[in-house]
């Protein structure tokens, strides 16, 4: 058992690549999405 089956992904497969690089996408895709909001939020001018 690898360490990425414990922990907050405690299934079958959850160390494989696919799973891995889905992950990654949606952290970082939330991320850029709340610093794209974030800079909109603070630079808008009613």
């Amino acid at each position: 058992m690898s360490d990425l089956d414990r922990g907050i992904m405690k299934f079958k497969g959850a160390d494989t690549p696919s799973a891995i690089a889905i992950s990654a996408i949606l952290v970082l895709g939330g991320i850029v999405f709340l610093i794209f909001w974030g800079l909109n939020t603070a630079y808008t001018v009613s």
